[in-house]
């Protein structure tokens, strides 16, 4: 009922799986695990009425209600024990491994739920339970309606065997207490660098966008181009829970990883891509004083290009500087948005304004015309559903939500970075 992570391949165990299976085939560094197949799942619910469409079922609250509430089966929960025993009873990281997720049409970057810092069997169940249940999730449901796939993402069914629409398999591996982490994307082409994104503690905080991180560019020569950032919080695992905590300010500023361990990653970048057959997106974490892979998948929409900073000439006058995250250029209604309580506020043709984007927050890029953020990188997840929809972005421009006010007329250029008042609203007041 479980497949050691090292046997787990796409059409049983899902993009993620098949991936993280083939990299530790080839002897990349992959913490070690298990997944819980497809079978599974199709197993667990099968009595449950979810539907017959592969776009899923007509009422997806529902739908994942029932799978919360399901328990999980005496078989299962045995094969989650003597998984967890055969790796020593750690911590675990619990992902989400669905049939339309890291596939070469969708990232669905943020689209399901992972969890790190899972203990003990009863955790394992319960957190698989809920990847399972978050197919069935407001932004899963949005995903799949703008385009996202359903399917294996290839033209292929293994996530919809039984016509009981999506699927999910759940990948089970060694948590890490990183002391750095982030992400990387391997070249698109010749000549082009590797792209390396990195900060303290744990991935989400750059996957999520909760910080703005370090940026690096390795060339093929190996010479590294550093771009350092003001890192203010990281993640961390505490016994079984994580916190955040405020990094020092002697830390803040001071390079995650250094040079040697940016062309190392360029150089498992590279292997990974020429294994996988293309371009990948890649999460990696440094613990212990060793380099980890967690996860690949294809790049999907690339960044724009890395240059010199905008010269202060070229910058408009009264614009905000920030991150070129998505290319192109648009003109809509600034809308700030704090949390859930201000969704309703976004309408289609909106740019959305906000501290960073929860995951929670992706079925809003779905209207919104363009997205300004206060952190976050070029390889957040944010970034990447703003490029798959083709929405300019913009990443990291400080205090932006106290510096524009709501309801200015604004213009984002994702490709220069730049966020400039193009005419307040009546009564606004010029939003700076």
């Amino acid at each position: 009922m479980i497949v050691p992570l090292e046997e787990a391949a796409a059409d049983t165990c899902g993009g993620k799986g098949g991936a993280l299976g083939a990299l530790l085939r080839a002897g990349l560094p992959v913490p070690d695990g298990f997944v819980v197949p497809f079978a599974a799942y199709l197993a667990a619910v099968r009595g449950l009425d979810l539907g017959r469409r592969t776009a899923g079922p007509d009422d997806p609250a529902a739908a994942r209600r029932a799978i919360e509430a399901l328990t999980v089966d005496a078989g299962l929960a045995a094969a989650l024990a003597r998984g967890l025993g055969a790796l020593g009873d750690p911590p675990v990281a619990v992902r989400s491994s669905a049939a339309d997720e890291d596939t070469g049409r969708s990232s669905a970057a943020g689209r399901y739920e992972s969890f790190l810092a899972v203990r003990g069997a009863d955790g394992v169940a319960e957190a698989v339970r809920a990847c399972w249940a978050s197919l069935f999730s407001p932004r899963a449901a949005a995903g799949r309606e703008s385009g996202g796939g359903s399917g294996g993402g290839s033209g292929d069914r293994s996530g919809d065997r039984s016509g009981d629409g999506p699927a999910m398999a759940v990948v089970v591996q060694r948590h890490l207490d990183a002391e750095a982490s982030g992400v990387m994307f391997t070249p698109a082409g010749p000549g082009e660098p590797t792209g390396i994104e990195a900060s303290w503690g744990l991935g989400p905080s750059v996957v999520g966008g909760t910080v703005t991180p370090d940026s690096y560019r390795v060339a093929a020569d190996g010479s590294v181009v550093r771009t350092p950032a003001d890192k203010r919080t990281r993640l961390d695992r505490e016994g079984a829970r994580l916190v955040v905590r405020n990094v020092p300010d002697g830390v803040r500023g001071r390079a995650a990883i250094d040079d040697a361990t940016a062309v190392r990653l360029a150089g498992l970048g590279a292997r990974i891509a020429a294994l996988r057959g293309g371009p990948q997106d890649v999460e990696w974490a440094v613990a212990a004083g060793h380099v980890w892979i967690l996860q690949a998948r294809p790049v999907t929409a690339a960044p724009p290009p890395a240059g010199p900073p905008v010269p202060a000439a070229d910058v408009p006058s009264g614009a905000l500087v920030g991150t070129p995250g998505s290319r192109g250029a648009v003109t809509g209604t600034a809308r700030i948005v704090r949390g859930p309580g201000d969704f309703a506020r976004v309408l289609p043709g909106d740019v959305l304004v906000c501290p960073f984007t929860d995951p929670a927050w992706t079925p809003l890029l779905r209207i919104a015309a363009g997205v300004v953020t206060e952190t976050g990188g070029v390889l957040s997840h944010a970034a990447i559903v703003a490029r798959e929809h083709a929405i300019p972005a913009v990443l990291g421009v400080p205090d932006v939500t106290s510096r524009l006010r709501d309801g200015a007329l604004v213009t984002v250029d994702g490709t220069a970075g730049t966020v400039t008042v193009t005419c307040p609203r009546k009564g606004e007041g010029s939003g700076r």
